[in-house]
């Protein structure tokens, strides 16, 4: 006994020393040659997990080239795949419930007694048995009948692999959704640099003028300042939209699934026309986004699934009627004594037909009852929200669609007055009639409305998107332009 508690003694503080793998303390980061072994591992481990896929980098991709690539290239459409074969092979387990259940075994061995004799034979105090033998059988085992219990289980994988294909199609509309927005995005971005850059160079017209009126005394020193402030702002507004174009370039690859050090040729956006506004009801809106939201029927997969669940649980409580039988051959040898050995051999079958009945298991299937009801409730419950969410979210994007083309037609009126009143003033600051700050104003203003109307541009074409994809449209147009069929 001792020596019992002693080992496990020993084995209990060997489990304990296991502590030192953990960081010693909470004040510090954790460092240790393992810590250096594995980053060095981590570093020759290869290229960059988003390998860059072929790219033709003479080609300027369009959005639905953009798209094609991002489902050919993105990780999160592989894995939404994965799970839907998944689902898919989980209803072929179930099903093979249905089948027998047959085994190959075989049982072998040897054993020899030897026991004392009372009195001695000639040489031999002892007498000796020695049996050897093997017996290779089948074993069939097949549940015949369960009240319901296996169809129901195929039920609900069947519904279940239905929620995970349906999944999978809402995995490919959100990769579609997520490059469109960062698309439309990046194409703003190469908008505020454009307007930037024009914006720069009036600025530096502007400085001329001033400069050139300097050199003729008509200018004081406050004009020349208030115009190469200007210019110094567009600089600065220069450098910032082209960080920001960069790091729009970088989402959108992101979205696509493609390396950061990929090099692509992106199209614009600027020869498209505006997305028509809605003039579907929006209740028919809503009761086709009903029908054919990914999300939405595999919420609707997901209530049935729960519902087959109760009634597995239900089965639970019925008897179950099998099939069992095994067909077996043995071979035996026994030597008894010293005399001379027996042989015996043969085949053995036999099949028989069980019932089991359920009597009493502690409340557990009682308790299995109320989880799926439970789930079934839950299940109920989340489906309900998911349209309600659905309907919101529809309505929602109908009315920022329609507020976004009525925000880009107000724009580019602005921005034409804008133009308008620029140039008004650069001539009169030119014809001695204005001011600098009145020129200044000028400039700054239509800067303001040029980045509006394309922020307003861009708007209207991220909104009808959102509203195809809230509808549960394939969204194959770079607009969105089937939300409004």
């Amino acid at each position: 006994m001792i020596a019992v508690i002693t080992v496990a003694a020993m084995l209990s503080g060997c489990a304990a020393q296991s502590l030192k793998l953990a960081p010693p303390d909470p004040n510090h980061p954790w460092s240790s040659s393992q810590d250096a072994n594995l980053r060095a591992d981590a570093q020759q481990s290869g290229d960059l997990a988003l390998p860059a896929p072929e790219i033709d980098t003479s080609k300027t991709y369009n959005l639905p080239e953009l798209i094609d690539l991002a489902q050919r290239s993105n990780p999160t459409t592989r894995a939404a795949w994965e799970s839907a074969r998944q689902a898919a092979l989980a209803v072929g387990m179930a099903e093979a419930t249905y089948l027998p259940f047959i085994t190959a075994n075989a049982i072998g061995g040897t054993g020899t007694n030897t026991s004392p004799l009372p009195i001695p034979i000639g040489a031999d105090s002892y007498f000796s048995t020695n049996i050897d033998g093997v017996a290779p059988f089948i074993a069939l085992q097949w549940l015949a009948f369960d009240f319901g219990g296996r169809s129901a289980v195929v039920s609900a994988a069947e519904q279940l692999s239905l929620a995970a294909n349906y999944k999978f199609n809402a995995a490919h509309q959100q990769l579609i959704f997520q490059v469109t927005g960062a698309w439309h995005q990046y194409n703003a971005t190469r908008n505020h640099t454009r307007v930037a850059v024009q914006s720069l160079a009036n600025a530096r017209t502007l400085l001329d003028a001033v400069t050139q009126k300097r050199k003729n005394g008509l200018a004081t020193s406050v004009d020349l300042a208030q115009a190469e402030q200007l210019v110094a702002q567009g600089e600065f507004r220069v450098v910032k939209a082209r960080g920001d174009e960069s790091d729009a370039y970088q989402t959108l690859l992101g979205a696509i699934g493609i390396s950061p050090v990929s090099k692509l040729r992106i199209a614009d956006s600027s020869g498209q026309p505006l997305p028509a506004t809605v003039t579907t009801p929006v209740n028919t809106m809503i009761d086709i986004a009903l029908a054919r939201r990914p999300d939405i029927l595999a919420g609707y997969a997901a209530v049935k699934a729960s519902q087959s669940g109760v009634d597995a649980t239900k089965a639970a409580f019925m008897p179950k009627i099998g099939v069992y039988g095994s067909l077996a051959t043995y071979s035996a040898n026994a030597t008894v004594g010293g005399l001379p050995t027996a042989n015996a051999s043969g085949v053995n079958g036999n099949i028989f037909l069980g019932i089991s009945i359920p009597l009493y298991d502690g409340g557990m299937r009682e308790a299995n009852m109320k989880q799926a009801e439970s789930r079934e409730a839950a299940a109920s419950r989340d489906f309900e929200h998911l349209k309600d969410t659905a309907a919101r979210e529809i309505v929602m994007a109908s009315n920022a669609l329609t507020s976004a083309i009525a925000s880009h037609n107000a724009a580019v009126k602005m921005s034409s007055a804008a133009a308008k009143t620029y140039d008004s003033t650069l001539e009169a600051y030119r014809n001695g009639v204005g001011t600098v700050t009145a020129a200044a104003a000028g400039q700054t203003d239509l800067l303001n409305a040029r980045l509006a109307e394309g922020d307003a541009r861009e708007s209207a074409f991220a909104a009808a998107a959102n509203l195809a994809f809230v509808l549960g449209s394939s969204m194959s147009g770079p607009d969105g332009q089937a939300a409004n069929r």
